[in-house]
């Protein structure tokens, strides 16, 4: 795969024994003794550089892998590039429900996606341009007899024989973010093009112009644990019919979606009531928020701020509920006799539509108590209020 003979040593048998005996020990050890240690021991530098990197990045990735970053190969592009796995599942789980068996997963980075789709049973060609993460990818998919990677430009490599399409554009070069979709690898209107010639998926960051969104496409936004993470163009058979917007909203109870035709409708402005909801980024993102506002026979607090009011409390995925206790002037003179008065020593502070920062105001607040309150700055009718609430349970 052309890989450079430094990175060749960390795929030697004895480089990954080296990792699961890193892994393996409990109590982080004094890196300058454990360098000093491993150098005694007749390990050459090459072999502990590679070693120690792939245990701090194994820790790193069980926030998107869990258990199986035990088990991995990372480089630090590649996972921070990475589909967290509850979010791969569903990827892999739409090409399933359409019926597909084979899948070209174009730019699969360390092969995240893949591992899903392979788990599924259905047959993947992993495509990737670099070398190194091509090398990392096969060691991460060695386990799937339907899983191959090749190491090459996705949009030369025959792909006729895939059924559908899962493509990835390289949105970084190096540390820095490619805000062009032109210079995206591969180009953005190459990936659309391949991804219309069959049932196909491309993945872009969430907050991708709307603007560039094409017509007959699926455009779902995904949040996993109150996160949005991603952008969805579903093509061909992988689009459901008749909608053209959606949130995929992943909690602990499992995955949830709303879905449209079209973007909203705005939902009328109403009185600040007993309850306040912020809606889930995805929802937001999607500008879903009006189906979400009238199912719960709401309204919104001000027309350019997503919170929204409500005399019904409701449990949602969609949303987090806050009980309104007072709405206060959004003045520090203001704030701290509230503080005072209802003994606050816990406060959570949220923003929108005010240029605050909460951790410089929370240092300016004489939080000494033994309450729990949550403070929302935002805008009301026009005006900079600042609303004080309780949480109302978690969403399911």
């Amino acid at each position: 795969m052309g890989v450079s003979t430094s990175a060749e040593e960390l795929f030697q048998p004895e480089t990954l024994r080296l990792i699961d005996e890193l892994q393996a020990e409990t109590t982080p050890s004094d890196i300058v003794r454990t360098i000093s240690r491993l150098r005694a021991a007749g390990h050459p530098q090459e072999r502990i550089h590679h070693a120690l990197e792939q245990v701090r990045l194994r820790r790193k990735g069980r926030a998107k892998f869990g258990e199986f970053s035990s088990q991995m190969l990372f480089t630090l592009d590649g996972l921070e590039q990475a589909t967290r796995l509850s979010v791969a599942a569903h990827h892999a789980g739409r090409f399933r429900g359409a019926g597909i068996d084979s899948v070209a997963d174009v730019g699969c980075g360390i092969g995240a996606d893949a591992m899903a789709y392979a788990s599924l049973g259905i047959r993947v060609l992993a495509v990737e341009k670099d070398p190194l993460t091509a090398a990392v990818a096969s060691y991460n998919l060695s386990p799937f007899d339907n899983a191959e990677v090749l190491c090459g430009d996705g949009m030369s490599v025959d792909l006729s024989g895939c059924e559908g399409i899962w493509l990835d554009p390289a949105r970084r070069e190096g540390a820095s973010r490619l805000h062009d979709p032109s210079d995206y690898s591969p180009r953005l209107d190459d990936a659309i093009a391949l991804a219309q010639s069959c049932p196909g998926g491309i993945k872009l960051a969430p907050g991708m112009d709307r603007e560039l969104i094409p017509e007959n496409v699926e455009a779902q936004w995904v949040s996993d644990g109150g996160e949005v993470v991603e952008m969805v163009w579903w093509f061909g058979e992988l689009k459901k019919k008749g909608i053209s917007r959606s949130a995929l909203v992943i909690t602990d109870s499992g995955a949830h979606t709303m879905e449209a035709q079209a973007d909203n409708p705005d939902a009328e402005v109403a009185e600040l009531g007993q309850y306040l909801y912020e809606p889930d980024g995805a929802v937001i993102r999607a500008r879903l928020i009006g189906d979400l506002v009238r199912s719960l026979e709401g309204g919104m607090i001000d027309p350019s701020i997503a919170y929204f009011t409500s005399a019904t409390y409701r449990l949602t995925p969609f949303a987090q509920c806050f009980e309104v206790e007072q709405v206060l002037p959004a003045k520090i003179k203001e704030l701290s006799r509230w503080v005072k008065e209802h003994e606050v020593g816990t406060l959570e502070i949220k923003k929108r539509g005010i240029d605050v920062d909460p951790a410089q105001l929370r240092r300016k607040l004489p939080l000494a108590g033994e309450s729990s309150k949550t403070l929302i700055l935002t805008r009301m009718a026009g005006k900079k209020v600042a609303i004080a609430t309780h949480r109302l349970g978690t969403r399911v």
